[in-house]
């Protein structure tokens, strides 16, 4: 067996979304008629099913725009130490949000907020909101991440100009794999462009989430479906700033984990084990700063 071959340990998911629809007050996503999705999806079951992957951490990312919901998730993070830490959702433009940053911001699992194509807003049109802007600003002097979700081209072109505006602000490319990217050739070589314009800021991270999607009508399982895909972020971020996140359970509805991670894991066998180990862990710690809870996470 070559060294490359070798099952990562101490791999890091650097996004997964917790929720439980048997609340009270429910959730505002999955809804009822997503059947694979709607069941409790907490720590216990994702570790039962990441676990065998070598998977130690893994780091939960908001799917709620209900304010009072980040502190539910910050409670289920600080009950499992698998739980490196989260990512909320908060309104940068809202009169409440240094307020609320600032509450958030004392508990050590605050790792940041996520913005974009979710929940009926548009990053696009936000970022000409002077308010928007210096939410973004206290968000950066508080050292925290911001990412953005769902990448389209006028997502790509915002967070270009959010870099521009506040250069010290940390961004996070979710799911860029499986981006929603132009057809026409003048607006998709735009996209290509302002990604390689992204790609220079030492800031800006890629997210190596929903690499597994259906291409053409068709599921791949295979690493060399995506390796034309994965390559170009690959070649544009390089290996300091690509990082794993398997999008489970909303993975669920596409693939297993086992499927996604297998994919992901060959990939990265055509990468040196440094590479593999940044792309699986490294890489999370240096754009989140999260801090270990475990043994096993402290690697």
């Amino acid at each position: 067996m070559r060294d490359q071959d070798v099952e990562p340990t101490g791999v890091i998911d650097a996004h997964i979304h917790l929720f439980d629809p048997s609340r009270k007050q429910g959730v505002p996503w999955p809804d009822k008629s997503e059947a694979v999705l709607y069941q409790p999806a907490l720590p216990p079951r994702y570790e039962q099913i990441a676990r065998p992957h070598g998977v130690v951490g893994a780091i939960a990312v908001e799917c709620s725009p209900w304010l009072a919901d980040n502190d539910w998730l910050a409670e289920l993070v600080e009950r499992s130490p698998t739980m490196l830490g989260f990512v909320g959702n908060l309104q940068p433009e809202s009169p409440g949000f240094r307020a609320d940053l600032d509450r958030l911001h004392r508990n050590p699992r605050f790792l940041g907020i996520r913005c974009g194509n979710l929940w009926g807003r548009d990053l696009h049109a936000a970022i000409e909101s002077a308010a928007f802007v210096e939410g973004l600003r206290i968000l950066s002097e508080h050292e925290l991440v911001l990412e953005t979700a769902n990448q389209d081209a006028p997502l790509i072109e915002a967070a270009l100009r959010i870099s521009d505006r506040v250069p010290s602000l940390r961004i996070v490319l979710d799911h860029l794999p499986n981006a929603s990217m132009p057809v026409d050739k003048n607006e998709r070589a735009r996209v290509d462009a302002n990604l390689r314009e992204l790609a220079q800021r030492p800031q800006t991270y890629a997210k190596g989430s929903e690499i597994v999607h259906r291409v053409r009508g068709r599921l791949p399982l295979n690493a060399g479906a995506y390796r034309e895909t994965l390559d170009r972020i690959w070649n544009l971020f390089g290996e300091d700033r690509i990082l794993y996140g398997s999008d489970w359970p909303n993975s669920d509805t596409v693939a297993s984990y086992a499927h996604l991670f297998s994919v992901a894991r060959g990939y990265l066998q055509t990468r040196s084990k440094n590479a593999q180990l940044k792309f699986f862990r490294n890489n999370s710690r240096a754009v989140y700063r999260w801090t270990a809870r475990t043994p096993e996470q402290a690697g």
